[in-house]
């Protein structure tokens, strides 16, 4: 297990993070491997993965997401983003930041267009993860997150376990438990690009397949309007795999309302993780990513506001369209809509979510 270690505990951190004036938070990088080869890398800032080496059809290894050189560029100070986090409490938005459970009313952060967006602005994506376990195949993070957390209720521990297969598949496992009724929805925020070219390779070129005849549509706030419409005859329909530029600027108001896709898609797995839920193949490198969940939606995001002003690793700007991230989840803003499947989280419960990225060449 490689590991990088760096002490801080910097008035900034004290807001975001675990830190405390007894014991300064420790960050560090932990590193994963098979014996294929493949590397991936994994701070306990925000729970982040920050690398992800696979080989090509070629056998070159390829970074295939997107990220910083090293982890204090991660802290909010220097630059605001969720690359490859563990959101929580609860990620995508919650309406006008607004939940209500047994009749109680909180009001939570608007940090989006008057939404609550991944858990608020000081989300676990900005905080400190303690490291429970870690070797070369796996590393299990935990984090504490205490009532009034921005201003959600209860005082919830969570876990996110990654895990490192022989086959070249990234298990990821979440676990959260509360001590008063809450709302949670964990994931990942990985940008993909299986190029590993970000600056010369867009996503829309890339072929993409998602198991669902139905999705989510927003309206010019990136909220869900409660509706759950069929994909066929729309820019929606990838349920035969094709090129995502197919689509993602098509003159459709659904289009235009997320400046490109950055919707929840309504799976057909039901809840079965053995069925491929979406799968992305980069026909440049042969790279191709599987993605299973127990997750009910998945939300499909092609980096429509990257401009080129984040400066990622090996001092590449990030140019728009230069990654798709594939967030598995309960639906937005499902705690305002009881329609949708729960997010509650109550005493003596356990919240279970399961994803796992497989990646091969064909």
């Amino acid at each position: 297990m490689k590991r990088i270690s760096l002490a801080i505990c910097t008035a900034a951190l004290l807001i975001a993070a675990s830190c405390t004036s007894k014991q300064p938070a420790e960050t560090g990088i932990y590193t994963l491997r098979n014996d294929a080869g493949m590397e991936v890398s994994v701070t306990n800032f925000g729970g982040r993965i920050v690398s992800i080496l696979v080989p090509d059809r070629d056998g070159v290894m390829r970074d295939v997401v997107l990220g910083f050189d090293k982890v204090e560029d991660y802290f909010p100070e220097n630059n605001s983003s969720d690359f490859g986090a563990a959101i929580g409490r609860y990620a995508n938005r919650i309406d006008q930041g607004r939940i209500t459970i047994d009749g109680v009313t909180t009001q939570l952060p608007q940090n989006n267009f008057g939404h609550c967006l991944h858990g608020g602005p000081t989300g676990w994506q900005y905080q400190i993860y303690d490291v429970i376990e870690a070797d070369d195949s796996h590393i299990k993070l935990q984090i504490v997150s205490p009532d009034g957390d921005n201003n959600f209720p209860g005082n919830v521990t969570a876990t996110v376990t990654y895990s490192l297969t022989p086959e070249g598949a990234i298990d990821i496992a979440y676990e959260a438990t509360t001590d008063a009724p809450t709302v949670i929805n964990m994931t990942n925020h990985s940008y993909f690009n299986l190029s590993g070219d970000p600056a010369n390779h867009s996503i829309v070129d890339d072929i993409l397949y998602i198991n669902a005849s139905c999705f989510t549509p927003v309206d010019d706030t990136y909220m869900t309007t409660g509706e759950i419409v069929p994909v066929a005859g729309t820019p929606f329909d990838f349920t035969t795999p094709h090129a995502i530029s197919d689509g993602v600027t098509a003159d459709d108001e659904q289009i235009r309302n997320g400046n490109g896709y950055d919707h929840n898609w309504v799976l057909d797995t039901k809840g079965d993780d053995t069925q491929v839920a979406a799968e992305l193949w980069c026909p440049a490198t042969g790279i191709d990513l599987k993605v299973y969940t127990d997750e009910p939606g998945i939300q499909v995001y092609s980096g429509n506001f990257l401009d080129g002003t984040v400066v990622g690793k090996n001092g590449v700007a990030y140019p728009q369209r230069s990654a798709i991230c594939l967030e598995t989840q309960h639906y937005p803003d499902s705690p305002n809509k009881p329609q949708w499947p729960s997010v509650v989280l109550r005493p003596g419960e356990t919240y279970h979510s399961h994803c796992v990225f497989a990646f091969s060449v064909k």
